[in-house]
């Protein structure tokens, strides 16, 4: 980064000078507010602080160019965006320091969290991700037609990761009225920016998106406002993407612990010449719109004004919560009626059934968006969506790019502004690519800061159709592990088309797996209109007095083949259908009476959710136990694409013996 830079040159248009000092003004509160924080961090009174010290202008430029009902999404550094948006001081020092008038309630820190109050979408620290949640906010205005912008602040360095590409892609392609806000602050943590990236401009990258960009000089507040405000009233009437790169510097460390002794002296020197406030109050004193009485009342507000609210949240009591608090704010409170159906039913498949469940909801959700790749036109590569378009239209069933993280993380955007979002990951497998937003970012959203994500990610699953490694697992304990998630995995049609409509009428975010195999294999007498189940209920499809046998999906099948073949076995047998939530007291019930417990799954093994079934029955049924509790799974190896290593890998031909062999116990 060179150390001589361009000169500030203020051009004030035709800003009246109400607005030049109000821009003056809000640059200058959260600058006294850091500056607080860095003697409390000295004298002990808080344990961390992400400075923005140099960087004002950015937050508060755009900020105050948006309207208070548009979305913004501020980074650690972006203090002015919260000030500008007039949250009450002492709601952000109890925030600081865990307390109850926070917005997270002792969940999280500094500046992650959010607001629906104030239009504020926080971070998380895996940074990338939110950069697609405000395309979903976008794509969820260009939807409503609401005429709304949004815009959203990364690093330079948080432009390395793949979300950043992911979507700018996705708001390209789809013409989302979204302002990328970069702060090109010279350095990651450590890394300096010519260790980052090979380009001059990270706005140069706007090129190979399509996408309009534009490089601000991000010290000079009059540069900030007036351009942003005209590229916010223009993508409000012409909704599309702009890449914005605002240069600037940290003047601070990346927390104050890490210090700054990596900056060369000359290039700080340089950067501090270049103070936003500093040169903007010299600009505005020669302009005569700043005297120094002005100064010293603005300086009296600020200073009374934060001592008054710090003590106010010093003063507030720790917080203190309930165990049975903690656990139900995971999840946001559903309130689903059980739909009945009527009696006319129709003999249909499982993907029929999947599909017809997607229809009838978006029937009745006109908020609902159905997304993944090749959803649209081509129906998916299961066919579940085929004629959709002709249905719903192309807004409401789309295409996406080959980008699985971006896409979670706009269905999240689209909960955030109000909307329901469905998402086909094409093969579950695939969902390692989307694997970061769902379990950080919607599974942790409602603890957090009382955000609910109303998105059911689709999971096409399974072996039995040689489709090797990539094409055929069974991953659901990826997500049965995570708090926050739902997990479902019906087994029969009539379970499908029911759980999917409760899962998509649920306010939480919902894994929805569908077996491959059992697709176009298993039929039954479905109803044809529509109708819900409840989660965490067992279906119990065979009862009996000597043993359980425990499963889900395909292997409930093969349970039924074996007991078919082997009628004289009294036997329950359990269908789980919902594994997050789970039925314990079904299974407790059954175990209690049979003695004897056997887990069939195709999932392998070892830290899967047969493992915590086991224990969970050995910890609460011990007594009532007469031999070990049995677990039956796949081969600890990835799935082999030859039937016959297929049929070698899978448990379905071991089932019958462990099964005999626990009875003769």
């Amino acid at each position: 980064m060179p150390t001589t830079l361009k000169p500030m040159v203020y051009e004030k248009g035709n800003l009246t000078n109400e607005t030049l000092l109000d821009l003056y003004k809000k640059m200058l509160k959260p600058r006294m507010i850091e500056e607080k924080m860095l003697i409390l961090l000295r004298q002990g009174k808080i344990s961390k602080w992400f400075g923005g010290i140099g960087q004002e202008a950015i937050a508060v430029g755009v900020t105050s160019a948006l309207t208070k009902e548009e979305y913004i999404l501020p980074m650690h550094r972006n203090l002015g965006v919260f000030t500008t948006r007039e949250i009450p001081l002492y709601r952000l020092f109890s925030q600081w320091q865990g307390k109850a008038n926070g917005f997270t309630k002792g969940r999280d820190r500094s500046f992650h969290f959010g607001t629906q109050e104030f239009k504020i979408v926080g971070m998380i620290s895996h940074l990338g991700p939110q950069l697609g949640v405000a395309s979903g906010i976008a794509l969820a205005n260009k939807l409503k037609d609401n005429k709304h912008a949004c815009a959203v602040f990364t690093g330079e360095g948080g432009t390395s990761e793949g979300d950043f590409h992911e979507a700018l892609n996705v708001a390209s392609v789809w013409s989302l009225p979204v302002l990328f806000c970069i702060e090109n602050n010279g350095y990651g943590l450590s890394t300096p920016t010519a260790e980052q990236y090979n380009c001059e401009h990270l706005a140069d990258r706007g090129k190979g998106y399509g996408m309009e960009s534009h490089v601000i000089d991000g010290n000079n507040i009059l540069e900030v406002y007036s351009k942003v405000s005209a590229l916010a009233d223009s993508i409000r009437e012409n909704p599309r993407p702009i890449l914005l790169e605002f240069k600037t510097f940290r003047m601070r460390g990346h927390e104050e612990a890490s210090g700054t002794k990596y900056v060369p002296k000359e290039l700080m020197n340089a950067w501090a010449a270049k103070d936003p406030i500093d040169n903007y109050r010299n600009f505005l004193q020669l302009e005569g719109v700043l005297t120094s009485e002005i100064e010293e009342a603005f300086q009296r507000e600020f200073s009374n004004e934060i001592n008054e609210h710090l003590q106010k949240a010093f003063d507030e009591t720790k917080i203190t919560s309930t165990i049975s608090k903690e656990l139900s704010d995971v999840y946001k409170e559903s309130l689903n009626e059980e739909v009945v159906p009527n009696s006319k039913v129709e003999n249909i498949r499982l993907i029929d059934a999947v599909s017809q469940g997607l229809k009838q909801s978006m029937e009745k959700h006109d908020d609902l968006v159905i997304m993944g790749q090749d959803v649209a036109e081509y129906g998916g590569v299961f066919k579940i969506t085929n004629d959709f378009v002709n249905l719903f239209g192309k807004e409401r069933v789309r295409n996406t790019p080959i980008c699985e993280s971006a896409i979670v993380s706009t269905a999240y955007g689209l909960s955030v502004n109000g909307m329901k979002a469905v998402m086909e990951m094409q093969f579950a497998d695939f969902v390692s690519s989307g694997f970061n937003p769902i379990v950080n970012l919607l599974a942790k959203s409602h603890y957090r800061w009382n955000q609910n994500a109303d998105v059911v990610v689709r999971m096409p699953c399974g072996a039995g159709v040689g489709a090797g490694p990539f094409h055929s697992q069974t991953n659901e304990a990826w997500f049965t592990k995570t708090p926050g998630l739902k997990v479902l995995y019906p087994a029969f049609p009539y379970d499908a088309k029911g759980l999917l409509a409760t899962a998509i009428n649920d306010p939480n975010p919902v894994l929805f797996f569908e077996h491959k195999a059992l697709y176009r294999s298993v039929y039954q007498d479905v109803p044809t209109d529509y109708y819900t189940l409840p989660f965490g209920k067992a279906s119990v499809l065979k009862e009996g007095n000597d043993i359980t046998i425990i499963a889900y999906g395909a292997a409930v099948h093969w349970a039924l083949e074996t007991l078919g073949n082997n009628p004289e076995i009294s036997a329950d047998l359990i269908d789980l259908r919902s594994l997050q939530p789970l039925d314990t007291e079904a299974i407790y019930n059954s175990v209690k009476k049979t003695g004897k417990a056997i887990i069939l799954q195709e999932d392998s093994l070892f830290g899967s959710i047969s493992s915590d079934i086991s224990a969970m029955i050995m910890e609460n049924c011990f007594e009532y136990l007469d031999a070990p509790v049995k677990r039956l799974a796949s081969l600890e190896t990835p799935i082999p694409f030859d039937q016959g290593l297929e049929r070698q890998y899978l448990p379905k031909n071991d089932f019958e013996a462990a099964l005999l062999e626990l009875l003769a116990y």
